[in-house]
């Protein structure tokens, strides 16, 4: 009988001692809890440094609360406005293309052709379309990979597309600049906006309606609003992107923090722009891609949709029509 109450005393001192201890635990975690909160308000806006010994003095720094702010925008509003503007793109472009339909030659082709573009302005356009092709699936990569192309592939695929990826993403942003700078020096003079472009946009370029063909010059009003997107985006693109690419040498944590949102904002509306471009000059109209393709277009396309350039080739040259 002793025996047998010193067993039941053992096991009841041991129950009350967990049951006590586990009580006092959650407590503490609740207060720990608390206690991380309110020293991450306290932290908000001043970063905790140390002194180190080697000459990179940055890498003092232990907590920088603003990383925690520049995550959540970049995982945040950026990545899913971003996929909106995407998804809302695609089904645009899908919705008028039922809608309208592709945009024919009204007269049909006339069997004569009249050269659109040289061979480098071709080479200019392709430069910088292949590139920036690559730039943009890397870089969407970077942002929606792991939510859509990871599940999909699997973690050793996506491992080594992104691995290709993030190389191709850095050393083709030098030749896709090349590429821009090329067609800037190029196309600018053509590209000044002027009453003839208001007009376009007045008749909405004659997309919207069939038989209605705006004058237009070397290139439209809705040409002119790509060409500016691409070399003003480009610009944004580049000084952000080799901030990023060469950290440090010209800003401090905080400053490439913004360069990467920046980065991010300004290559998805530029992929949205492209997207927009690449449907209007292949499957959206005929004949349209063989400005690009050839160099030469069929002389009715070109009398649809670039009139007055037309008539200014003709005059140079001493064509008819």
């Amino acid at each position: 009988m002793r025996l047998f109450n010193i067993k039941r005393t053992f096991w009841a001192v041991l129950v009350l001692g967990l049951v006590l201890g586990l009580g006092s635990m959650a407590p503490a975690s609740a207060q720990q809890a608390a206690d991380e909160s309110a020293l991450l308000q306290q932290l908000k806006g001043a970063p905790v440094a140390g002194r180190v010994s080697i000459p990179d003095a940055k890498s003092g720094v232990l907590i920088q609360p603003q990383g925690r702010e520049w995550r959540e925008t970049l995982e945040g509003p950026v990545k899913s406005a971003g996929g909106w503007l995407l998804v809302i793109t695609v089904v645009a472009l899908a919705g008028f293309m039922a809608i309208r339909g592709r945009i024919k030659i009204d007269a049909g082709p006339s069997g004569r052709t009249i050269e659109r573009f040289s061979g480098i302005e071709r080479f200019a356009h392709w430069l910088t379309a292949i590139c920036f092709i690559i730039l943009g699936l890397s870089g969407l990569n970077l942002s929606f990979g792991k939510t859509l192309l990871l599940p999909a592939i699997g973690p050793e695929a996506f491992t080594g597309l992104s691995s290709f990826g993030k190389l191709a993403h850095n050393f083709l942003s030098f030749p896709f600049v090349l590429g821009v700078l090329l067609m800037a020096v190029l196309w600018i003079r053509h590209n000044i906006f002027n009453a003839i472009d208001m007009e376009w946009f007045r008749q909405g370029g004659g997309l919207l309606q069939k038989g209605v063909h705006p004058p237009a010059g070397k290139f439209n009003g809705g040409q002119k609003i790509i060409f500016w997107s691409v070399v003003l985006g480009a610009a944004v693109l580049a000084v952000s992107g080799y901030i990023l690419m060469f950290p440090f040498y010209v800003t401090d944590i905080a400053g490439m923090q913004l360069a990467q949102i920046v980065h991010a904002v300004a290559g998805i509306v530029m992929v949205a722009i492209i997207l927009a471009h690449i449907y209007i000059g292949s499957v959206g109209m005929e004949g349209a891609f063989d400005a690009m393709g050839s160099g030469q277009v069929d002389m009715n396309w070109a009398k649809e949709h670039h009139s007055l350039w037309v008539k200014e080739t003709q005059a140079r040259v001493g064509g008819d029509d």
